[in-house]
């Protein structure tokens, strides 16, 4: 992914690092308890980051082969130190730009794409270069969030401006967060056969500690959070209006509160 092509709003912090994983760990059954590959297969995960899809993928599958590519040189060491971690050796990583893919056509089984078409300005293009390297008969699974998605108790209008802030701030760059929704007309402009959407919906109360911690907190709440500095510093929210907003957002994580929050997986086939 070039630069021109790929701008990651949420930044490459160690918080953001640790909010991915947070992420990928309290989804793992939800996103993927049916992200599963054949013995000997060959898959490509394009646009890996730090890992935290990874370490799910192999376990899934341990005796599939995945290569695993990024952009970005930092989050692969943290990607390889992650699957280093857990013992398992099925997947190399390579620094490569899924706009320019260093691999021959018709080279992979299958494809794997988790939270990165959001954050580009061309998703069908990606997708079409991703289909190239895919065999025939091959699948491609994509997965993606949808911020329109969201909805909560208590309800506040503040708090779903700090949301907006995200959403926009994510446009203006050439994303969109709302993408989700879309992953069927995109499948099927890039020409894959059969595409087949399933949302997989994120509910949180009280009763579910692990997902208030995992989910709401630590991967929603933190993703808002940290684009707090360039949603006041480019003036479409204020501090007051902010800090309210976001205090909203925690106060749907009490006792009486509740979230939800919708992905979208869509399996399709060359």
């Amino acid at each position: 992914m070039t630069n021109s092509a790929y701008k990651y709003v949420h930044g490459y912090s160690e918080r953001e690092i640790e909010r991915l994983v947070d992420q990928a760990t309290t989804l793992t059954d939800l996103l993927h308890n049916d992200t599963k590959y054949p013995a000997g297969a060959s898959v490509l995960e394009a646009g890996c980051g730090v890992g935290a899809q990874t370490v799910t993928l192999v376990k899934n599958s341990p005796a599939a082969r995945f290569t695993c590519i990024d952009i970005s040189k930092e989050s692969l060491q943290a990607a390889k130190m992650s699957l280093d971690a857990t013992g398992h050796q099925n997947a190399t990583f390579k620094q490569a730009d899924i706009f320019n893919l260093p691999f021959p056509d018709n080279s992979f089984d299958h494809i794997f794409v988790c939270f990165v078409l959001e954050h580009l300005k061309n998703p069908v293009e990606a997708l079409l270069k991703l289909k190239a390297k895919l065999k025939h008969g091959g699948s491609i699974i994509v997965i993606e969030g949808d911020h329109g998605s969201t909805y909560f108790h208590p309800d506040s209008r503040k708090a779903w401006q700090t949301i907006k802030c995200l959403i926009d701030l994510q446009a203006q760059i050439g994303g969109n967060s709302l993408i989700g929704r879309q992953l069927f007309p995109l499948l099927t402009q890039a020409g894959f056969v059969d595409p087949s959407i399933s949302p997989r919906m994120v509910y949180v109360d009280s009763s579910r500690p692990e997902y208030v911690e995992g989910f709401t907190k630590n991967t929603f709440i933190a993703m808002v959070e940290g684009v707090r500095d360039q949603a006041i510093d480019t003036g479409i929210i204020n501090e007051t209006t902010w800090e309210q907003g976001i205090k909203d957002l925690y106060r749907a994580t009490e006792k009486d509160g509740t979230f939800c929050y919708t992905f979208f997986k869509g399996v399709a086939y060359k």
